[in-house]
């Protein structure tokens, strides 16, 4: 699930790589009884402030009355185990002859010699990021309406979640695993941000709701998808045919996973159009919080914020790519033409199909500033303290 970065801003200011969506103006929807005001949009927040079971629990019975459409159309973007990819398919085989392992062992760490640093922190962030996924599956636990009541429940969103879950724990295995062999990284600093991260938990600003949980998780593994696909293309570039291969595999993944997500969400909006509608405008105007927003090695406290920074930089995930993810969502789910809206939903839907366009042009102004200033460097512990241009 979680390889992709969005991206904090600087209490100071940007540095030249800085991976900023820019803030359009306030905007504000007015209902009958209540007025919500949309806040300035950037892709990275602080946590924002704690809110529980926002959903109505009559809706609720939403989600039981689609449980049978679930089985249908959700559970079958999950594969069987045996005909799922496991890592040890792209590692060195530890069964073979001490010499004919060591030797595979070896070609592993002669192709990555090649790749740089800021490839490797990418990577290592990635892996991170990855590897966090019991707190992903803790947090679509919390939702209302589709957690798993027992630990082993039959109920569709159940199963989805702990399958998805499973499928998910191989990213981080596969990533881990191959960062050790390489010997290019710090693997005990590496395991020490990885046991900080899931002690720190997350959230995403999801509210127990599933509207908003299942908004989040279409977004956040399209991010994913993308991250994935550009470690796999620098890979390749880089002269790393078998990690391209791995991070390709692992975009596959995050791409099916989308689908599932994203078709739920479309569903919400047949059956929902106000609430569905209500709550991507909702999620959107908070900002998408990425899973490992709160990432810390014991000693860097903007670990996030430096990791993303680098990601844009490579061009592996960027303030860009934020707009895109917006703009993709808008056609999927067909926002623009969306009908049978009450005078909220009108205003939520010119909200949410206005705000690309806007980000993109505030990041523009935010790029062009950031060219006139000298990047900063920074240590990563995960590459031994080695310094990289932000």
């Amino acid at each position: 699930m979680q390889a992709s970065q969005f991206l904090v801003t600087s209490t100071k200011r940007p540095p030249a790589c800085s991976p900023l969506v820019p803030n359009p103006a306030h905007h504000r929807l007015t209902a009958a009884s209540s007025t919500v005001r949309f806040r300035q949009i950037s892709a990275v927040a602080a946590p924002p402030k704690p809110k529980t079971h926002s959903m109505p629990p009559e809706k609720v019975e939403v989600f039981k009355s689609l449980e049978t459409w679930a089985t249908q159309n959700v559970l079958p973007l999950l594969k069987p185990v045996e005909k799922c990819w496991q890592p040890q398919d792209f590692l060195p085989d530890p069964t073979l002859p001490f010499s004919d392992f060591t030797d595979q062992v070896r070609a592993l760490r002669e192709r990555t010699a090649g790749l740089p640093d800021d490839y490797f922190v990418v990577l290592v962030g990635d892996m991170i990021t990855e590897d966090a996924i019991p707190t992903y599956q803790t947090m679509i636990n919390t939702l209302d309406g589709v957690r798993d009541e027992t630990g082993a429940s039959s109920s569709p969103w159940a199963i989805w979640n702990r399958s998805w879950t499973a499928e998910e724990n191989r990213h981080g295995d596969l990533l881990r695993s191959f960062l050790y062999l390489s010997g290019r990284v710090d693997m005990l600093m590496i395991e020490k941000t990885v046991q900080y991260l899931i002690s720190a938990g997350m959230d995403p600003g999801t509210e127990n709701n599933p509207y908003l949980g299942f908004v989040y998780t279409s977004f956040q593994e399209r991010a994913t998808f993308i991250s994935h696909g550009n470690t796999a293309r620098l890979a390749k570039e880089g002269g790393d045919p078998v990690l391209a291969r791995i991070c390709g595999t692992i975009a596959s993944d995050e791409k099916r996973h989308e689908s599932a997500y994203a078709r739920i969400v479309e569903k919400l909006l047949e059956v929902d159009p106000t609430g569905a509608m209500m709550a991507i405008a909702d999620l959107m105007n908070k900002k998408i919080t990425m899973p490992a927003h709160l990432m810390y090695d014991g000693h860097d406290p903007r670990l996030f914020a430096h990791f993303a920074a680098v990601a844009q930089r490579l061009g592996v995930y960027t303030a860009h790519d934020y707009a895109d993810i917006l703009e993709f969502l808008i056609e999927r789910w067909g926002l623009e033409k969306l009908e049978g809206l009450t005078g909220e939903g009108r205003r939520a839907q010119e909200f949410v199909c206005g705000l690309a366009p806007r980000i993109r042009r505030l990041q523009e102004l935010a790029d062009q500033r950031a060219k006139k200033l000298k990047p900063p460097l920074v240590k990563f512990s995960w590459i031994f303290n080695r310094e990289l241009s932000l």
